[in-house]
């Protein structure tokens, strides 16, 4: 058999186009869906990392870009390729993130200032309201495992660095991290109201 013949045999496959891979996934095609991924997951990661430095968010945003690919939502093949829709699609959301984690973080370090010194100098209203917040985040911190918990009161209210939090309780300073960012994003979904 020459060379010639292999690309008359039609059991060879073809790799669609990704035109044609956009009219599989619209037309309900999940095989579709993990062409792209395979295609495009890498730059996709790799894009949420630079920006997150977080591999776990990283991981939790390619899975949100290509959900949204599946869903069709904004992608139009007449305006660009798939790769740039993805690309562009991911540094937005990322940098969303990025905000979303400086406002809470913010949040919590205003709320944690406020915490051992408040005085109910202020105006009822003023008493009320401060008296509503905490009681939220309490019933928020409630919801966390009692390791998340304990490594956050220890960060925000003690004011240990991680590298303390982790000789402190003698585990791991990534166990100190995962802890920390598990339980802040519970609180950041528990507390959504009350961070905007």
């Amino acid at each position: 058999m020459n060379s010639d013949d292999s690309s008359d045999n039609p059991t060879l496959p073809i790799s669609p186009t990704d035109t044609e891979l956009f009219e599989s996934l619209k037309a309900g095609q999940i095989s579709a869906l993990d062409t792209f991924y395979d295609r495009y997951g890498r730059l996709v990661y790799g894009l949420a990392l630079q920006i997150l430095k977080n591999s776990q968010e990283a991981e939790d945003l390619t899975q949100e870009i290509f959900l949204a690919l599946w869903r069709k939502e904004q992608y139009d093949p007449s305006r660009g390729s798939v790769s740039s829709f993805l690309t562009t699609m991911t540094r937005c959301r990322a940098i969303d993130k990025l905000r979303s984690r400086g406002a809470f973080l913010n949040f919590l370090e205003r709320w944690r200032r406020t915490q051992p010194t408040e005085t109910f100098t202020n105006t009822p209203f003023e008493r009320a309201s401060y008296a509503e917040r905490s009681q939220q985040v309490q019933n928020a911190l409630a919801q966390l495992s009692p390791n998340q918990r304990q490594v956050l009161e220890m960060f925000y209210y003690e004011g240990l660095t991680y590298t303390e939090i982790a000789q402190r309780l003698k585990i791991p300073l990534g166990t100190v991290k995962t802890r920390s960012r598990l339980g802040l994003l519970k609180l950041r979904q528990t507390l959504e109201d009350f961070v905007r």
